[in-house]
């Protein structure tokens, strides 16, 4: 049996080339790796942060049956009751519904309330984004919350926000998309397997250009 160290240090391993089929493989030859995955979620300045993100998704959709297991886990970093830093949660919700909708299928009209906390705002939308650009239909419900993020005071709300819209070729967003073309405020994404740095402005026109 593989030590729970020895694991988490193969994970990290994983993570760090982005080599999925390998971590997808690992999690069905070991016990585990959905909650060594969670403990990467906590410092979104951190590359791993993003890849264990998108290792739960692969991994989702491998393994369904084990993220299963790990889903209340994550609506509970989702409490505020919980005193944890629980950003990546949402994301990761988000993601494992790119990857393997059914697991949070039921869970969906939930986004809407992870939305409106601040904590898990601007994480919420990375998520829904991601979904958004493989099954836009799934967020009809989300959509009007999502709308409101783009005069969030938060600047990586309202990019993520304008992001998010493209992507689901929000034609009613489109004027408030507008008003944010001259917005400068930079922000980081997560795209590709890398951090790259931009601005509300450039992505509010990247999601206008969807909408043509």
């Amino acid at each position: 049996m593989v030590s729970r160290v020895t694991l988490r240090r193969r994970v990290q391993e994983l993570l760090q080339t982005r080599d999925f089929p390998a971590l997808v493989a690992l999690a069905g030859q070991a016990d585990g790796v959905p909650p060594l995955l969670l403990q990467f979620l906590f410092n979104p300045q951190d590359l791993l942060y993003w890849r264990a993100l998108e290792g739960l998704g692969e991994v989702a959709r491998g393994h369904p049956e084990q993220v299963k297991k790990v889903i209340g886990r994550l609506l509970w970093m989702l409490n505020e009751d919980s005193g944890s830093a629980g950003w990546g949660a949402a994301a990761a919700l988000g993601e494992i519904a790119r990857q393997a909708f059914p697991v949070v299928s039921d869970i969906i009209p939930m986004f809407c309330g992870f939305l409106e906390k601040p904590f898990s705002r601007g994480a919420m939308l990375w998520g829904l984004g991601r979904l958004a650009e493989v099954r836009p239909e799934a967020l009809a419900e989300v959509l009007p919350c999502i709308r409101l993020c783009l005069k969030d005071q938060d600047p990586e709300v309202r990019g993520l926000g304008a992001w998010t819209l493209g992507m689901l070729r929000d034609q009613e967003a489109r004027e408030d998309l507008e008003a944010l073309l001259k917005d400068e405020a930079p922000l980081t994404l997560y795209e590709q397997g890398e951090l790259n740095r931009t601005t509300v402005a450039h992505l509010a026109r990247e999601a206008l250009a969807r909408l043509k």
